[in-house]
């Protein structure tokens, strides 16, 4: 049931990040604040589609 996914910053739209979630717990999209080293700041990382 786990499943790959890739986190996108809200700020520059680049894919920083992959990790994986439990799709029979968490079924809406993840939203963390992560670094962003394009930024150069901590940023809201979204779930994106493959």
């Amino acid at each position: 049931m786990r499943v790959n996914i890739q986190l996108e910053c809200t700020e520059c739209k680049r894919r920083n990040y992959s990790t994986n979630k439990n799709k029979r717990n968490t079924t809406d999209r993840i939203e963390l604040k992560k670094y962003c080293k394009w930024d150069n700041k901590v940023t809201v990382h979204k779930e994106t589609k493959k």
